[in-house]
């Protein structure tokens, strides 16, 4: 999304001299935000308000099997949580005063793998993902809570080649720019699958990645929370800006 310029004159002293109006574009960024298993919303709504400052349209949402639907919990398949989060895409796709090309999307662990997938099936520009997790491409169709978590726990701390797995093909495929958060003392995605992740992200404009010292998978504490929150607004930041001023960033951390 680059500025719009306009030449114009200004005149002072009887003369005129050149300048150059410029103005975002009459289309704004658009974020959507994706939380993590039996979470919810609530946490993105906070983020939410800080990207709107920076003249984004943000979207939160809480995906079928938590909060008023989480009754469906126990049926709720990775397929079915994919075809929210496509929905979700579409409806702030949908907004008027969108740019449909400077779309965002940020998801936390089981929203950051379904998050990757739907690079594939959607435009995304900007992808961050915290905590991403992992899931055998097995069993998709079958409902998630059915998940063997031992098996899940052992697949997550070896390192997966990105044709092995269909959230880190979709990386591979990824053009645009990436934050990838990291969790210091993470229980449920380990190092180990943080940089499963990484290494498949190997067309991207530019990759990010951090490490919240000290931070659990959930960010328990309150400054662990803070700590994130700006890492992610100064990343969206330097994304929403550049964008603007069709800047170049370069490659960050590869």
């Amino acid at each position: 999304m680059t500025a719009r310029s306009e030449g114009v004159a200004i005149r002072v002293d009887d003369e005129n001299i050149a300048g150059t109006l410029l103005a975002p574009s009459s289309k704004m960024p658009g974020v959507l935000f994706v939380h993590g298993w039996g979470g919810s919303q609530q946490r993105d709504i906070a983020r939410a308000k800080g990207l709107a400052g920076l003249g984004c349209i943000c979207l939160t949402f809480d995906m079928r099997g938590h909060e008023g639907t989480v009754e469906q919990q126990l049926q709720v398949t990775r397929e079915d949580n994919l075809r929210d989060l496509i929905a979700a895409y579409d409806l702030l796709a949908s907004q008027p005063a969108i740019d449909p090309d400077a779309i965002a999307v940020v998801g936390t662990s089981y929203g950051g793998y379904l998050a990757a997938i739907l690079t594939t099936m959607r435009k995304v520009k900007w992808l961050a993902l915290r905590v991403p997790a992992l899931y055998r491409d097995a069993e998709w169709g079958i409902p998630k809570r059915s998940l063997d978590r031992t098996d899940l726990s052992v697949y997550r701390s070896q390192f997966v080649p990105s044709g092995e797995n269909r959230a880190l093909a979709a990386c591979m495929e990824f053009t645009g720019d990436v934050l990838i958060v990291e969790s210091e003392h993470d229980d449920f995605v380990p190092h180990s699958t943080i940089m499963s992740y990484r290494a498949a992200f190997q067309n991207t404009h530019s990759l990010a990645h951090r490490i919240i010292d000290g931070a659990d998978h959930a960010l328990s504490s309150e400054g662990c929370q803070e700590n994130y929150t700006k890492l992610l607004v100064d990343w969206a930041t330097e994304m929403v800006i550049g964008s603007r001023i069709g800047s170049a960033y370069p490659q960050l951390n590869r």
